[in-house]
């Protein structure tokens, strides 16, 4: 009897335990839903930038060379030897400053026989002009003919003209004078003479060349629509309110790598040929740093772009049907579209189309968001540069974290194969 009692209380007591134990999972089940909020990961903290249209500062440049615009290549204008040259290749010269000499003293002979000329003339002229007082007087008279009287006045009107020839060709005598003495007519940097002193020169004979080096002028070509957007936005002002920066990419690393100028000519025409505007800017070479002919980059500062949408650019990934950001949707879950772009201006990515104004745009570092991500959306304080510079320094950080790590885990192996080596020669100095 008291084994069927003790069989039939532990039925009872598996029984009551069954139930126990059933009731116990029936209060710990869970839905799927439950069990995919448990599973899923906490939402991400990111910057979230309210689409809005917006006037973009344009970083652009524009390629061109160099110019003096107002070099000079002298070239001599008489002809007769190369007597001296009055300047060494390379030096600063100053307007006005005599540089050659071409056989001044035949030019001279050449004044002093025109000027005695001359004198001979007025000499003549003031004989025919007293021959003609005189004829008329006795044409009142009835005492010399008509045709006498005519005959006085032609020579009067020869001997004037006479003076006049005699002055011109001392005038054109003079200039050849002027002309063997050749001056600088800038100031600026001379080149190496083409021709040695003791040569024969003749009129068009090139002898040097004179390159002013401060200021400088580049002239360069803007797209149609950068010159559009430009006239925009000056609105009636002077280029000249325009600061234009010079670099000259050889120079890179040196204070001398860029100048500061102002633009100072903006076309009014577009080049049929190349779809461009001409422009030109001038700059400040106080030092000559310099030189014309350096390949140079001009950029325009305060050139923008109006009314567009533009994101930071590390915002942008790349999806299967081309660059995309992630939009929040109204559950703050991210959503991958597909962007057309436009310029790149800085740090801002400019966008044709694929995003509305007022939608939301994940714009800090898209690393591991994925579609359906859930965003904990922070506010974007709208500086580009700034975000760029945190993320950089976020990836520097986590390199060299990642470097670390490996030199230790190189550190333990390397302690780990040593230990092993000592065990080892242990080993074998027992056994010996």
């Amino acid at each position: 009897m008291k084994s069927k009692f003790r069989s039939g209380r532990m039925i009872l007591v598996a029984l009551a335990s069954g139930l126990l134990v059933a009731a116990c999972g029936q209060g710990q089940e869970e839905t799927p839903q439950q069990a995919a909020d448990e599973q899923a990961p906490p939402p991400r903290a990111v910057e979230v930038m309210e689409m809005a249209k917006q006037d973009i500062d344009l970083e652009k440049s524009y390629p061109s060379l160099l110019r003096s615009d107002d070099e000079v290549t002298l070239v001599a204008r008489v002809t007769g030897f190369l007597e001296a040259r009055h300047f060494e290749p390379g030096e600063l010269v100053e307007a006005g400053q005599k540089l050659y000499t071409i056989e001044p003293d035949l030019y001279q002979s050449a004044v002093n026989q025109r000027e005695a000329d001359l004198q001979s003339a007025r000499a003549e002229l003031s004989r025919a002009q007293r021959d003609a007082q005189r004829f008329e007087q006795l044409l009142s008279q009835n005492s010399v003919s008509r045709q006498q009287y005519d005959q006085a006045r032609a020579e009067l009107a020869v001997a004037q003209a006479s003076v006049a020839q005699a002055e011109a060709a001392l005038a054109s005598a003079r200039i050849d004078l002027d002309y063997s003495e050749v001056v600088a007519p800038v100031s600026g940097m001379i080149g190496l003479s083409r021709i040695n002193v003791g040569n024969l020169v003749g009129s068009g004979t090139e002898l040097a060349t004179i390159t002013p080096l401060d200021p400088l002028e580049v002239r360069f070509q803007l797209p149609q629509r950068d010159a559009f957007e430009l006239r925009r936005q000056l609105d009636g002002q002077s280029p000249s309110e325009l600061v234009a920066t010079l670099r000259i990419p050889a120079l890179e690393g040196s204070d001398d790598a860029r100048l500061e100028g102002h633009l100072n000519f903006l076309g009014s025409r577009v080049d049929a040929a190349t779809s461009t505007v001409q422009a030109s800017a001038r700059f400040e070479n106080p030092r000559a740093s310099v030189l014309p002919g350096q390949f140079v980059r001009v950029s325009i500062e305060g050139l923008k772009r109006f009314d567009v949408l533009a994101v930071p650019e590390i915002a942008l990934t790349q999806g299967l049907m081309g660059p995309q950001v992630f939009v929040l949707d109204d559950d703050n879950k991210a959503r991958a579209r597909t962007i057309d772009l436009g310029e790149v201006a800085g740090p801002w990515q400019i966008i044709r189309d694929g995003i509305e104004p007022g939608e939301r745009v994940i714009v800090g570092d898209p690393a591991g968001i994925q579609p359906g991500t859930a965003i904990d959306p922070q506010p974007f304080a709208g500086d580009a540069d700034e975000l760029v510079e945190e993320v950089e320094a976020e990836e520097r950080e986590a390199e060299e974290e990642a470097e670390e790590q490996a030199a230790s885990t190189m550190q333990a192996e390397a302690g780990g194969a040593e230990g092993g080596d000592e065990e080892g020669a242990g080993g074998e100095e027992d056994a010996r």
